[in-house]
């Protein structure tokens, strides 16, 4: 029976009160706490039983990491582990084994163990079925071989949700096949890519000779495509869904510019501002009914929606707060060569946010792909005309 608001406010409450977080000084005390939250079913509430969840509605979730936040707990740094969290984590519950789920779904949640996603390649980004990455079973253990690219935090990661080409005999969308992984294996050959802003949060992933065994499956072998696309979906709901209070993230730092330097303001700019703030909230209000339909199952076509609106949006507000800042906002000197662990939006130059905000059009699917998503999968237009549906992927132009 899945608990009411009142019982888990409850269990939180008794929670804390046997392990009080204001004493909480080391890492490994920091740790212990987390690990002591995730099972006693606090860390996903909506997830099963044993596995970091109560079988409780996901709505409660809010609630719960409110409570936690305003006792002081230490979070599990959300930042650094997103990946995991929004991507693989919803995978493994929904694909895994018992044995997965209780071997990753634990160091995911409490940060021991960082996750990247080996998706995208150099002839198959957008169109991600045409990937190449190839795996080939040999007894018990697959034999991987390919390159990946535009891969977050590949250099930090433990572990990593992998797609590759198990069949090439068929049509594209079928014969492949999802795997987790172990990103310590000595044919796997990780290089930073440096961006726009200097920094290198993303690299390419050489896999050469890569041997996983079948247990590190996600799904049936050639159905990886169906697997991924639980992926995507969520990728695309926590990037563009996220929870945010009113006024939150970029839209708050150009408010406040706003408000503390009156020497900005002319007519033109204050009637964007205008604009933006309300599209923000609509954006912000749509991320909170996604979060909503989440908990009956699987995410929708809608999160295209909602992440090609989080793009847009975050785009024309790093724009307008360079044109406020003037002068200032042509000025960009960080050009520190970084691999940071994490990506830090707020603490940073508008200068930065601008030219980092270009990636949010690409990163989690394109624009133009969501579009092209939306426009069939929500709007029931026309599909475009695919002459490759049902080619052999053997047999495609490369």
């Amino acid at each position: 029976m899945s608990p009411t608001a009142p019982a888990l406010q409850e269990q939180v409450r008794d929670f804390l009160a046997a392990h009080d977080p204001t004493g909480i000084s080391t890492d490994e005390q920091r740790l212990e706490f987390l690990r002591a939250r995730f099972d006693a079913g606090l860390a996903w509430v909506h997830f099963p039983s044993g596995l970091g969840g109560l079988d409780a509605a996901r709505s409660l979730q809010t609630e719960v990491d409110e409570a936690f936040a305003a006792a002081g707990a230490p979070d599990n740094s959300p930042r650094r582990i997103g990946i995991g969290l929004g991507m693989a984590a919803p995978t493994i519950l929904a694909f895994g084994t018992d044995e997965q789920r209780q071997r990753f779904l634990r160091p995911l949640w409490t940060g021991e163990e960082v996750w990247c996603q080996l998706f995208s390649e150099p002839g198959a980004g957008s169109d991600l079925a045409a990937l190449g990455t190839k795996a080939v079973r040999d007894g018990e253990e697959w034999l991987i071989n390919g390159q990946k690219v535009w891969t977050s935090l590949a250099h930090q990661a433990r572990w990593a949700i992998l797609v590759t080409r198990t069949d090439p005999d068929v049509p594209k969308h079928r014969g492949m096949t999802y795997f987790v992984c172990d990103m310590t294996d000595p044919g796997v050959d990780v290089r930073p890519l440096r961006q726009i802003t200097g920094e290198a949060e993303f690299n390419e992933v050489f896999l050469s000779d890569v041997r996983l065994p079948d247990s590190y499956r996600l799904g049936e072998v050639g159905d990886g495509w169906r697997v991924a696309q639980t992926t995507l979906m969520n990728e695309r709901v926590s990037i563009g869904g996220g929870a945010m209070p009113r006024e939150g993230g970029a839209i708050g730092t150009l408010a406040a510019t706003w408000r503390e330097h009156p020497e900005l303001r002319t007519p033109g700019t204050h009637d964007a501002l205008l604009r933006l703030w309300v599209d923000a909230e609509a954006v912000r209000l749509t991320g909170r009914w996604l979060r909503e339909q989440l908990a009956a199952g699987v995410p929708g076509p809608e999160g295209s929606a909602a992440k090609l609106a989080f793009a847009q949006l975050n785009q024309q507000i790093s724009g307008l707060e360079v044109e406020l800042a003037g002068e200032d906002g042509l000025r960009y000197d960080d050009w520190t060569m970084r691999r940071p662990s994490d990506v830090d939006f707020f603490g940073r130059t508008p200068g930065y946010r601008y030219l980092r905000a270009k990636g949010n059009s690409i990163e989690g699917g394109t624009s133009e792909i969501l579009r092209n998503i939306i426009s069939e999968r929500v709007l029931g237009l026309p599909s475009e005309p695919r002459v490759d549906k049902d080619v052999p992927w053997k047999d495609l132009p490369r």
